[in-house]
């Protein structure tokens, strides 16, 4: 093993990748980044038949986008390449062969019809059939078969597999960085493939072989991979090379909190569960991403860090850097982590606030051009400054703002009867002659003038205010009225209050 850390993500490209993976990924890239060590990404495609296109660059831009890109992996060669286990076919053949030759694997005939007859026939008696110790030597492989007939076997072409030869009777004593100490009876273990017919190494034997090569110090994977973790630990003893640490982390679970969080639940609680947009090549079905739903990538990596992981401290905000001095393996739980739609919003909402200004107008600006409607940067910049608190998308600024860009079409209906009384029109009218009136249009001016003349009214503010909103917003939504006043301009806010005196009079 290495003295240097070297963590390594290795996800297949069979689809999409999910937020869970996404996690698994930032978790190795903030331990290597703490410790100065170098994140690798292999592709493991030893599946040929799951291969889908398009997945392996989905993975890759995925891990740019949260700012967490690989040190070293396809398009990113170093000593340790090539990085696609496809590409490494060559490789495993011979550590298999070595395994066979030290007697701790050997050679299965069985074909697939004969198996899945013992299969049924123990499933009759109420049993599960295990290939292992205890009829292994019933079974058509070289432990059970003369050497001589193996040998001719393997010369004719007969298809065979190479199975781990598992140890009766031993119990295994491993530890796990973040599960602690665990034993394992290996009595109860199947003799694994390592090895398949069609001249391909098995996820078990690839996985390890890419490990030893690329000196892997620290394997942090899901859980998922625990009942792997005896056969990966025999493995290494096996070779006589120096097991990496492991640590397995907990299942992020559905929002009600039982079972694994798929993507049927994001579909039917509108939510994405994966980092970015995904368009299946084969049905052309689009899913859902992080990206394109408008929120931040810092919002994201930060709700990720906290699934499953806390830093012992009531701060729940992290840059990146700051989550890299914070993490440690011994804070994450055992237990699976609920997600929560809602507070991955929440965490949006304080990125969005914490964002520059000048970049949410700019982003803003291609939402406006879409609805070809045209104004100054600086004007779109002042809009972003006064709505962006109410705001946790960048396309909620529309909602929160649209009367800034637009006059209304329509009055709400509730609202204007609450504030549209007998006499409105005739105060709405006074209201322009005070706006006249007005030279510097500036929301502070604005105000106090107003302001000043409904008290030598003395008449409610709610009977001025109100019928104003609605006039310059068609509801009583908005930011504060008089910046509203001052954003448009003298002639629109009268214009408005014109229009509204027309309509609703």
């Amino acid at each position: 093993m290495s003295s240097k850390v070297r963590v390594r993500f290795a996800p297949s490209p069979t689809g999409p990748l999910h937020i869970g993976g996404v996690r698994t990924a930032l978790y190795n890239y903030l331990f290597a980044k703490k410790h100065g060590g170098d994140f690798i990404l292999r592709i493991e495609d030893t599946d040929q038949n799951r291969y889908v296109e398009g997945a392996e660059q989905y993975i890759i831009d995925s891990l740019n986008w949260c700012n967490i890109p690989y040190d070293e992996g396809p398009g990113k060669e170093k000593d340790c390449g090539p990085y696609r286990q496809s590409e490494r076919k060559s490789l495993y053949k011979a550590y298999a062969d070595k395994l066979i030759e030290s007697g701790d694997a050997y050679y299965a005939f069985d074909s697939a019809e004969e198996l899945d007859k013992h299969r049924k026939s123990h499933e009759a008696e109420g049993k599960t059939f295990i290939y292992n110790w205890h009829n292994r030597e019933k079974l058509e492989n070289s432990i059970a078969l003369p050497e001589e007939e193996v040998k001719k076997r393997i010369e004719n072409g007969e298809h065979y597999v190479v199975r781990f030869k598992s140890p009766k009777d031993e119990t295994l004593k491993i530890s796990d960085e973040i599960r602690g100490n665990m034993e394992i009876d290996t009595s109860i273990l199947d003799d694994k493939v390592l090895y398949k017919s069609d001249g391909m190494p098995t996820y078990h034997l690839a996985n390890i072989v890419d490990d030893h090569l690329m000196k892997i110090s620290h394997v942090i994977r899901g859980e998922e991979w625990l009942p792997s973790l005896a056969l990966h630990f025999m493995l290494y003893r096996a070779f006589g090379w120096d097991a990496p640490k492991f640590a397995h982390l907990p299942l992020i679970l559905k929002p009600q909190g039982k079972g694994k969080l798929s993507k049927r639940d994001g579909d039917k609680l509108g939510f994405p569960v994966f980092p970015l947009e995904w368009k299946d090549p084969e049905t052309k079905e689009i899913s859902a991403g992080y990206r394109e739903d408008g929120y931040f990538a810092e919002a994201v990596t930060n709700m990720l860090a906290f699934l499953g992981w806390n830093p012992g401290t009531e701060q729940e905000f992290f840059t990146l850097e700051e989550l890299v001095k914070a993490f440690d393996l011994k804070r994450v739980h055992k237990g699976g982590a609920k997600f929560d739609p809602e507070k991955t919003k929440w965490f949006q909402q304080h990125y969005l606030q914490e964002a520059d200004n000048g970049h949410i107008a700019e982003e803003f600006s291609k939402f406006l051009e879409k609805k070809e409607i045209k104004v100054s940067k600086e004007y779109t910049q002042h809009v972003v400054t006064l709505v962006k608190e109410r705001a946790v998308f960048i396309e909620d600024i529309w909602e929160q703002g649209f009367y800034f860009f637009v006059s209304p079409t329509s009055y709400d209906p509730k609202n204007t009867k609450k504030a549209w009384k007998e006499g409105t029109n005739d105060l709405m009218n006074e209201l322009i002659t005070v706006l006249e009136a007005t030279e510097d249009f500036k929301a502070e001016i604005v105000s106090e003038n107003v302001k000043n003349w409904i008290k030598s009214k003395e008449i409610g503010f709610g009977k001025i205010m109100q019928p104003y909103r609605i006039a310059l917003v068609g509801s009583l939504q908005g930011v504060d009225l008089f910046e509203i006043s001052e954003a448009i301009g003298k002639e629109e806010t009268i214009r408005r209050i014109k229009k509204a005196t027309e309509t609703l009079g």
